[in-house]
């Protein structure tokens, strides 16, 4: 089977050269140069004329078959890009709610090939997979979302975005009844079965677990999860695809037809059913590979296996390519394929070792093979390493099992009298609420994690791989040169941590204006003291309270004393709860106004729950912030627009926010108190047009402009608010082109 390894790994290279290297016009010239190169190796001698030849064939084929899917498959889609007309779709899955209505996939009419991503309305959300829809819509590039470079749509195989226009679409039954949508359906009523068994994150755990429905999990339980290092519990891979295995075993270890035959519908029907990401084809596609190896005369050969899978989900996108699922998946299964077993071997030893060490061994070992790629991955990613992932994957795992194992056993039960599997439901429910628990407490614990806001820590990470390369290399099998390699790890790290406080916060004053994209985020320090402005963004891919939670952090932040929020808009209010959940906040300041009141409740739930006092400010008052000051201002004026305005002061230094106010709301801030000059303004409004008047600046002449935008359709920022800001003779600095702004005063 090492000659499709050979074939599969090199068409794997091959799109991954075509996807991020090599310019699509150059491929079908360079594949006829591959396959021409792969035939002369017919004149090499022995192995290496077989070996050539696959490897060539491989790379050939990949490079042909992407610029064919591109020619075929995307181009033709991207073709409708920018135009508007009647569309004919059908629903390829449940659709789910959004904040304008909802959303689902579909295959467009006349397009077999490829899928959109389609925006309607609410009724979507009452349709099945199979029904059709006919509407007018607006088609958008999917690659790009205004001037932002996204991949997560093409890794999907979706390259287009159609928003409905107008309220009608015209809804038929289309092929809703075909046993395709069976898994689908399954899915479905799975979910709704465990909604009537369990309740609160347990019953959003087992959800996750079993059908890969992460919506039921709050904030806090995802937050403590990521923070932990398991959420890739929640991401249905190979340990579920093996449990499921395990159960497979009971028909008999001996019965290998037997359980090749039920294992195999077994496998794609669950695949299918947890939407066949690329990390469950992976799986799917593996364990097909044990189940038939035997009926072949064949043994499993696990990288061929491997290869194999990572070979159907590119032949069926090669898009998919740059999808994080399938990067973190395929790196976590090379990494316990080759790294576990040495590790292992290195700990054991030898001399024969009791079970308990034996099980802490192969836990250890397992944990370290599985990180070894991801690591890297998730701080390119997600700008974070996550260390206390051995400890808390020692911890969780064998409890993860229990509540798959026994909670799929309580849904399926449950469909047969569903007291019964509330009965059998009880010990899943408490492993659940066992590892969330868990969860939240190394969660809890300072320094469980890293962060790439400290500028540092990439040093670190190469620093530590470098020294764990060179003990492999010079003395593979001494365990004192890993343990020498593992103190040098400790004692950097230590440093890392140390050095990167002092980077974000120096004596005096350290204000950040945080990219957060289309939206506002503004963290003041002083003194050991810590204030944010605002948390929140427009751009859905822009995690606003992740944000603030690691430059928190990193400065070493235990408690952000005040919490300010000017108003109540998503873009700047959508990461609170996430923030909350990850950061011990001691008070939280609110404007009363009667704008926004549903995501006021909300937030005001929220923070009441994890112990931060709630106070309304209803006129000028002013904090302690460390060796500076603030002075919150209530709502002025009228209209929607009216919030908090927030002036920092340090010595002769003073820095104003005043969130969304247009210009009455400036005027009338102006009228009401006594505003000083101010050194650095955050421009109002992320530079609308309708904000940062002249009479504003001409009251307060900042020095320097903070805007905080990013990627948008509102045209932020304006360009009379920028004519404005050059003649006040402010000097501006943008989030969007420089990313996170940094003023430090002495």
């Amino acid at each position: 089977m090492r000659r499709l390894a050979a074939f599969t790994a090199s068409f794997a290279l091959g799109i991954y050269l075509a996807q991020y290297l090599l310019p699509q016009n150059c491929l079908l010239p360079l594949a006829a140069g591959c396959f021409a190169a792969a035939c002369g190796a017919l004149l090499l001698p022995g192995i290496w004329r077989r070996r050539v030849l696959l490897m060539g064939t491989g790379l050939a084929f990949a490079l042909g078959w992407n610029w064919l899917y591109v020619r075929q498959v995307q181009e033709p889609l991207l073709a409708l890009s920018d135009s508007e007309g009647p569309a004919s779709m059908t629903l390829l899955e449940y659709a789910v709610p959004t904040d304008y209505g909802a959303k689902v996939t579909v295959r467009l009419e006349g397009y077999p090939l490829g899928k959109v991503a389609y925006y309607g309305g609410e009724d979507l959300l009452d349709l099945l997979p199979g029904q059709t829809v006919e509407a007018m819509v607006r088609f958008q590039d999917s690659r790009r979302l205004r001037e932002e470079e996204l991949t997560t749509f093409t890794a999907k195989g979706v390259f287009l975005l159609a928003y409905q226009r107008g309220d009608e679409a015209v809804y038929g039954e289309g092929s809703a009844g075909s046993p395709r949508w069976w898994p689908a359906h399954a899915a479905r009523a799975m979910q709704e079965r465990i909604d009537a068994l369990f309740s609160g994150d347990a019953g959003g755990f087992l959800k996750a677990i079993l059908t890969g429905d992460r919506s039921g999990l709050s904030e806090g339980a995802a937050s403590d999860l990521s923070e932990a290092g398991l959420s890739h519990i929640l991401a249905v891979s190979g340990m579920h695809f093996g449990y499921l295995m395990l159960l497979l075993s009971l028909l008999g270890p001996q019965r290998r037809r037997l359980m090749a035959a039920a294992g195999v519908p077994v496998l794609v029907f669950y695949a299918l059913l947890t939407g066949a990401s690329p990390s469950v084809v992976r799986a799917c596609v593996m364990l097909l590979f044990v189940l038939a190896a035997p009926l072949f005369r064949r043994e499993s050969d696990p990288p061929t296996t491997m290869f194999a899978a990572l070979f159907c989900i590119l032949l069926a996108n090669p898009f998919a390519a740059a999808s994080i699922s399938l990067q973190l998946s395929f790196g976590a299964v090379a990494g316990l394929l080759w790294l576990s077993p040495r590790v292992q071997g290195l700990l054991l030893g030898d001399r024969p070792r009791g079970r308990v060490y034996s099980f802490l061994a192969a836990s250890l070992s397992a944990t370290v093979g599985a990180l070894v790629f991801t690591v890297p991955l998730c701080a390119v990613y997600f700008g974070s390493v996550v260390l206390i992932s051995p400890v808390s994957n020692l911890l969780c795992l064998p409890a993860a099992s229990g509540v798959f194992l026994l909670g799929l056993a309580a849904v399926l039960l449950s469909f047969l009298w569903l007291p019964l599997g509330a009965v059998l439901g009880f010990v899943p429910a408490l492993l659940a609420k066992y590892t969330l628990w868990m969860a939240g407490t190394l969660a809890s614990i300072p320094h469980h994690a890293v962060y790439l806001t400290n500028p540092y820590v990439k040093y670190w990470l190469g620093f530590v791989y470098l020294l764990f390369a060179a003990a492999c290399l010079l003395r593979p099998k001494a365990r004192r040169t890993y343990a020498l390699a593992a103190g040098l790890s400790a004692v950097t790290l230590a440093a890392t941590v140390w050095l990167g406080a002092p980077h974000y916060t120096r004596n005096g004053l350290d204000a950040y204006a945080l990219d957060v994209g289309q939206g506002q985020s503004v963290l003041l320090s002083s003194g050991g003291q810590f204030a944010l402005v605002d948390c929140g963004s427009r751009n859905s891919w822009y995690d606003a309270g992740g944000i603030a939670a690691d430059h928190l952090a990193t400065m070493g932040c235990g408690t952000l004393d005040y919490l300010i929020l000017t108003h109540y808009d998503y873009d700047h209010v959508s990461g609170v709860v996430t923030l909350l959940a990850r950061q011990r906040v001691g008070t939280v300041l609110l404007p009363r106004t009667t704008e926004g009141s549903d995501m006021r409740f909300r937030i005001e739930l929220a923070a009441r729950s994890h112990g931060a006092a709630v106070e309304y400010v209803e006129e000028e008052t002013a904090y302690p912030l460390g060796e500076s000051s603030l002075t919150v201002y209530p709502p002025v004026g009228e209209g929607e627009q009216r919030g908090l305005a927030v002036l920092c002061t340090r010595g002769s230094f003073d820095l104003l926010v005043t969130g969304d106010m247009d210009m009455a709301g400036e005027r009338a801030l102006i009228a009401a108190y006594d505003l000083p000059d101010v050194e650095a303004l955050v421009a109002g409004h992320h530079g609308s047009r309708s904000s940062t008047s002249e009479e504003l600046l001409e009251a307060v002449r900042p020095e320097t402009a903070l805007i905080s935008v990013g990627d948008n359709s509102y045209g932020h920022p304006a360009e009379e608010t920028m004519i404005r800001l050059d003649k006040a003779g402010a000097e501006i600095c943008r989030t969007d082109l420089q990313g996170t702004i940094h003023l430090s005063v002495n």
